[in-house]
């Protein structure tokens, strides 16, 4: 290579290697200063866009838990008041079994039956007033198989947890039947039936057996139920799974391997370093034409 003055190759050479080395540093501290590998489109196209789409289902996942997770507590409550009426359904028995036998007249019997339409009653109260978040669970507005508006549910409770909206995949119907004294047929608020009144010997003994029905449409209910926690829970389940998986392959496009980003940039620190000292090297050479020259 010829001795000149003009341009300086080996200085621009020197130069365009430390521009390269200070910009491949630069990307390895970012890196680590973010514990990102790909923190811009330019570092990966493909996976950039690969990784917000799991991002999102990841997202989209976990909101699907608490979805399901606010679907078990809605069934909770409304067991639990299943389970309050149980207990008056158990009493109204005890009362009918009483007004059954022939040692009580028929104004005692009239006692008694003042207390059977007082538990009837308040089935129906607590059935009418268990809701959750404003959604009436055991007035039989959740039976059927028709969805209403957001405002007024009316059918079947939709509850979605999936990422998409497939029925068989994404979300199914919560379905309950109605509790009150009425769907049960007892008390004076529901049809005349075999339930309907223990003031007469004959009415105890009927009720007898519509009570008994009773408990077990009541229980039907609640068995429903219990299926359904179980079906959630598994639900719950196999979502934590995905989105554990698919948040370890997201990982896996997206965050930085330290120690192999950490090699990386000692490399590059190296490098830069080297061509910051070649540059100044590089640029004292054409001196050496100054000396030629004085020596002339």
């Amino acid at each position: 290579m010829s001795l000149v003055i003009n341009h300086n190759m080996m200085a621009m050479n020197a130069a365009r290697n430390l521009s390269q080395s200070y910009d491949r540093l630069n990307v390895s501290t970012r890196r680590l200063s973010s514990g990102l590998r790909v923190d811009t489109a330019a570092d990966d196209a493909a996976g950039l866009a690969i990784r917000e789409l799991m991002k999102a289902d990841i997202t989209t996942m976990n909101q699907g838990i608490r979805n399901a997770n606010d679907a078990i507590s809605m069934v909770q409550t409304a067991d639990g008041a299943l389970q309050v009426i149980d207990e008056k359904l158990i009493r109204m028995k005890e009362l009918a079994e009483q007004a059954s036998t022939g040692t009580y007249n028929s104004d005692q019997r009239l006692m008694i039956e003042s207390e059977y339409q007082a538990m009837a009653s308040e089935i129906t109260r607590i059935a009418t007033a268990t809701d959750f978040n404003g959604i009436h669970l055991l007035d039989g507005h959740l039976s059927g198989t028709h969805v209403g508006d957001a405002m007024h549910p009316s059918g079947a409770l939709k509850i979605h947890f999936g990422t998409g909206n497939e029925s068989s995949e994404d979300y199914y119907f919560i379905e309950i039947g109605g509790a009150t004294a009425s769907h049960l047929g007892l008390g004076n608020a529901s049809a005349e039936g075999a339930g309907y009144s223990i003031s007469t010997q004959e009415g105890a003994q009927q009720a007898l057996d519509a009570i008994n029905q009773a408990i077990i449409s009541k229980d039907k209910i609640r068995a429903a139920l219990g299926a359904l926690q179980n079906r959630l829970e598994n639900t719950i389940t196999n979502l934590s799974i995905q989105a554990e998986n698919l948040q370890a392959a997201e990982s896996r496009i997206s965050d930085v391997d330290v120690a192999s980003e950490m090699t990386e940039f000692v490399r590059n620190q190296i490098l830069t370093q080297s061509a910051v000292a070649m540059l100044a090297q590089a640029n004292s050479l054409p001196r050496l034409a100054l000396q030629l020259i004085g020596g002339g």
